[in-house]
């Protein structure tokens, strides 16, 4: 889908504008004032709010599909796109890296541990957006995430108090009755990962769970909280592993090969690293984001996603995956 416009020379602010509003929609420019994004309905409304912003200024501007018939082949416009995301993970991951560097594994006093945290926090969410918008799966997302990974650890290492989660045992899974009663906490806008997660939760580990969704960052959890999926979490990723796939090792469920079969889907939609190349994951991620375009709500979408996971996890059964 290509955007083609035309900016007029004044206000002198307004091409910055537009330029930074395609950064954020993931656009790629192919020719000057020619960008171009996947063809899709959401894609269609972000080309047709700046198309807007464009000629509310003056300026003017077309909205097409096209097929390139020479010069250009799909296959190097989507390099266009991985290359464009690379540069924004990289980014990250020279920014999480200097974080690292500048917070000693020792002595990291509290001054110190609020500025990385903060960081963290500030890299995370850039590390969101970017996801959103990469298309394609630019490769050097798993350095960004390993440094990212590198950097919560370090600030795990270094933090003073004990949590309130179960405590860990090297090689014993954890007992459910440990966390039996408790509200789980995760951040607001539950999409793959989340989903997924409260539904092992409910349905293997903690049938009586309560669910709680806060911001993303500066959350202090209370007494009876175990927080997953978000920053300095109970449960969250580790190493290669998303969150489902700890939960699944954390709770020693390994054996289910239809639990792990759904665990696999789940990594390959969250991660993007192709690591099982999951036929499925595809189809399992558009109806996820079908049940989040329909439902804004984050309990909403825990319920429908949790009778998305059901259907999944019986298929794999009755295959006798």
């Amino acid at each position: 889908m290509l955007l083609i416009h035309q900016i007029p020379p004044k206000p002198d602010y307004l091409r910055v504008k537009i330029s930074r509003r395609l950064q954020r929609i993931g656009a790629v420019a192919i020719k000057n004032s020619v960008y171009v994004l996947p063809a899709g309905d959401a894609t269609l409304e972000d080309f047709q709010w700046v198309l807007r912003e464009i000629t509310s200024e003056g300026g003017d501007g077309s909205v097409c599909h096209a097929s390139f018939v020479d010069g250009l082949t799909d296959g190097e416009v989507e390099q266009l796109f991985r290359a464009a995301r690379s540069r924004d993970y990289e980014e990250i991951a020279d920014a999480a890296r200097a974080a690292l560097k500048a917070s000693p594994a020792r002595a990291m006093d509290a001054d110190l541990r609020a500025r990385t945290r903060g960081e963290l926090a500030r890299l995370r969410k850039r590390m969101a957006d970017i996801a959103i918008i990469d298309f394609f799966g630019a490769p050097a997302r798993s350095d960004a995430e390993e440094a990212l990974g590198r950097l919560e650890v370090r600030l795990r290492a270094a933090a003073p108090a004990e949590s309130d989660g179960p405590r860990k045992r090297p090689g014993q899974a954890i007992d459910p009755s440990e966390v039996r009663g408790r509200t789980w906490v995760t951040r607001r806008g539950v999409f793959v990962d989340r989903i997924a997660s409260a539904w092992l939760i409910r349905g293997r580990i903690d049938p009586e769970a309560e669910f709680a969704f806060v911001p993303a960052e500066g959350y202090a959890p209370k007494a009876g909280q175990l927080r997953f999926d978000m920053f300095e979490a109970e449960f969250t990723h580790e190493g290669d592993r998303c969150t489902f796939e700890t939960l699944v090792v954390r709770f020693g469920l390994q054996a289910d090969t239809a639990l792990r079969a759904v665990a696999e889907i789940v990594h390959d939609i969250d991660v993007k690293d192709g690591k099982f190349a999951r036929a499925e994951a595809p189809g399992v991620e558009r109806l996820l984001a079908g049940i989040a375009a329909t439902y804004p709500a984050d309990a909403d979408r825990l319920e429908h996603g949790a009778a998305l996971f059901d259907a999944l996890y019986a298929s794999f059964q009755r295959r006798g995956v």
